[in-house]
């Protein structure tokens, strides 16, 4: 199938009244996204194999008797209302890439896989990058099994719902070891490329990002009958949040984000008795992060759920993959990927960016003009004939 075929096939799976996409994991939305990457690898002669992570692998060629391979790909999964590009686009592209490969009658010299990763945008359960934290030992399999979604479902029951075993999830040896390199494609997050004129682009690195929750206490009060003066209002803390983090980004060149919010009791004509807020910060340093944290100080304490460092992609990789594509150019992002946690775990990885024209992402106006997306599935084939020697 041609990428085209491919990209249409998607197109309705998880569409959400909003125009964009609820493909949350382990849901039936994503089981039937599963059951489409597993089908478009067979049509190709691909062997899919999960791994323990719940991961899915399509393999050309075999990775024990002639690996490890090269892996390219990315995950299927959304965030609430997200776009159709973030993730899609480089599991489509990946398949488009081996689909040219293969009807050029190349034969590579190692194998190569087409990888979906589960869960990367922990839209359900609240950890990013689930399935290949999981598989790189990054996540602990005892707290992924406890995480609960908002209605109180378990990662371990969604799985077993699925047909998965939870008993059997955590860090796989076997596939890490099957993978030499991976070099993952995906819509650029931002306007870096736009700025640049180009259409394609080679990562470099993630800058450090983490994700904390405040616990906002209040009392809660009839809203009618409450003098403001005696209200203990959680709200207002919110709004402090909200204000301070922004303020504070802008001080010490940061982003930072509040993006979720649960309010109790959640009554129109009450004050709040409790608010739990979570914010996202990223900068292109580990300090710039911290700062903004500082300059919170006068709110509760921030609890820690999740922190990655600065990640740089493997450097003889990212050259290679740049010196091939001649004048895209490299940059960093403020987005984290599997590619990240893979490289963080030892892989050597690198990452392939998309021009975004308007740099909006996890929205329902995310997008991708056809030709830059032709134009990615030409350096990605590219690169993987470089890589694996296609002969």
């Amino acid at each position: 199938m041609s990428f085209d075929a491919l990209w249409s096939d998607l197109l309705d799976v998880g569409r959400a009244g909003s125009g964009g996409y609820r493909r949350f994991a382990w849901t039936p939305a994503d089981a039937t996204l599963r059951e489409w990457f597993v089908a478009a690898a067979a049509g190709l002669g691909l062997d899919v194999a999960p791994d323990r992570a719940g991961n899915l692998w399509a393999w050309w060629g075999s990775p024990d008797d002639d690996g490890p391979g090269l892996a390219i790909g990315s995950h299927l999964d959304s965030v609430p209302d997200g776009g159709a590009y973030d993730g899609p686009l480089g599991v489509v592209s990946a398949l488009a890439a081996v689909e040219r490969l293969r009807e050029r009658g190349l034969t590579p010299s190692r194998p190569v896989a087409v990888v979906c990763f589960a869960d990367e945008e922990g839209a359900r359960f609240g950890v990013a990058c689930a399935g290949s934290r999981l598989l790189t030992g990054a996540l602990d399999a005892d707290r992924a099994r406890a995480l609960r979604d908002q209605d109180g479902t378990t990662m371990a029951e969604a799985m077993a719902d699925a047909g998965l075993e939870p008993a059997s999830v955590g860090r796989d040896e076997e596939a890490l070891g099957r993978v030499g390199a991976f070099v993952e494609l995906h819509v650029e997050q931002g306007r870096g490329l736009v700025h640049r004129d180009a259409a394609v682009g080679v990562g470099s690195a993630i800058w450090p990002h983490g994700r904390w929750r405040l616990d906002l206490p209040g009392r809660a009060d009839h809203a009618g009958t409450t003098a403001l003066a005696d209200r203990a209002d959680p709200m207002l803390d919110l709004a402090r949040l909200v204000t301070g983090a922004r303020e504070a980004a802008l001080r010490h060149g940061a982003l930072a984000t509040v993006g979720k919010v649960q309010v109790e009791p959640g009554a129109v004509n009450a004050v709040p008795s409790q608010v739990t807020a979570w914010l996202d910060a990223r900068a292109p340093s580990e300090s710039a992060v911290r700062a903004v944290l500082a300059d919170l100080a006068d709110l509760p304490a921030p609890v820690e759920e999740s922190w990655t460092p600065r990640t740089p992609f493997d450097p003889g990789l990212t050259g290679q993959v740049a010196a091939l594509l001649g004048a895209a150019p490299v940059l960093e992002t403020g987005a984290g990927h599997d590619a990240g946690v893979l490289a963080a775990a030892g892989v050597p990885a690198s990452m392939l960016f998309v021009r975004n024209p308007t740099g909006i992402s996890h929205s329902p106006h995310e997008h991708a003009e056809r030709d830059d997306c032709l134009a990615g599935v030409d350096a990605l084939t590219s690169v993987v004939e470089h890589l694996v020697d296609a002969r």
